[in-house]
């Protein structure tokens, strides 16, 4: 009788030392993993005030550059990526706990929330129209660097005109070479809008390949244009394309920005010798901004270069991300 207290004894407390080593990891990777704490913009921070907006690296809000040489403004919402064009901004916020998921926050130009969406992934990449109608988001569905080669990306595009929003692009029909691409393995990132709301250019993977594509919402079919091209960016003319070009195979420093003339399909590197992990940010028609690794211990710091290949990098915002410029 007392062996067989023994054994149950035992067995108790191996599952319980079993329970708390499960709880344990669940705490600790749910903690690591937990995002900075999460707030809305103060009420006087908007997007009426021109400058350069960009999440602010210390406090995972979103801040303001009035002018050059102008002290930071802060105050803006908790976003991972941002983006604003028109009368609207996005905000992608990755949401605590696993699986890693992603709240992609529509909001007005006082920064309030109109809508709100989760998918599940981490933020990536997140683009507006210059009218504000068109939303798109890119979420890593399975791990967090376009360097590694087992990454699954999930791309959607919101219509505010009509409210639809395209979960995945995944289903666009694809020509690659003049003809239909059929394969299991494609996956898009990095949208970028035109100016008639309905064209649009990303980037697709597939079979070991990146290409440029150019899309059609209203026919519902993409195109590609190029081979290594990726985190494509309109400049606002709708001339050029703005982007990053493998150059190497080397994982520390694989990619190079350029810039392409979608006229002659003419492409030339920018005077930025650094491997640019973003997607660049046109400020102004001759210029773009992008991140780079921060310097001093700093995440990232965001810089810019002119689009014509000629100048040198300088230095906007130390400690910053996701620029965009609004006027």
């Amino acid at each position: 009788m007392k062996a067989a207290h023994l054994r149950l004894a035992v067995v108790v407390i191996a599952v319980l030392v079993l329970a708390g080593g499960s709880l344990g990891y669940v705490w600790h990777a749910r903690h690591r993993e937990r995002p900075p704490q999460q707030a809305a913009a103060d009420g006087s921070f908007t997007l009426d005030e021109p400058g350069l907006y960009f999440r602010d690296s210390a406090t995972g809000r979103v801040a303001r550059l009035p002018a050059r040489g102008a002290p930071r403004v802060t105050g803006g919402p908790s976003c991972d990526r941002f983006y604003a064009a028109g009368e609207r901004a996005l905000c992608l916020r990755r949401l605590p706990g696993l699986p890693a998921r992603t709240r992609a926050l529509v909001l007005d130009r006082r920064l309030r929330e109109v809508r709100g969406v989760t998918v599940p992934g981490i933020p990536n990449r997140a683009r507006v129209s210059a009218s504000g109608h068109l939303l798109s988001w890119t979420a890593f569905a399975v791990g967090d660097s376009y360097a590694t080669s087992g990454f699954s990306t999930r791309t959607s595009v919101l219509d505010l005109r009509t409210g639809y929003l395209i979960k995945s692009i995944e289903d666009i029909p694809l020509t690659i070479g003049g003809a239909r691409h059929h394969a299991p393995d494609v996956n898009y990132w990095g949208v970028t809008f035109a100016r008639d709301d309905n064209r649009f250019y990303a980037t697709v993977s597939t079979r070991g390949r990146t290409h440029l594509v150019e899309g059609d919402l209203r026919d519902w079919s993409a195109k590609a244009l190029r081979e290594n091209v990726e985190c494509p960016s309109l400049s606002p003319d709708n001339t050029r394309i703005a982007f990053k070009k493998k150059v190497s195979d080397d994982p520390r420093a694989p990619w190079r920005l350029y810039v392409l003339d979608l006229a002659g399909m003419r492409e030339h590197p920018l005077a930025e010798s650094h491997s640019v992990d973003d997607q660049a940010a046109w400020l102004d028609d001759s210029t773009v901004g992008y991140a780079l690794p921060g310097r001093e211990g700093r995440t990232s710091d965001i810089w810019s270069v002119p689009a014509d290949g000629t100048g040198e990098p300088r230095l906007l915002a130390a400690g910053g991300s996701s620029p965009v410029a609004v006027r």
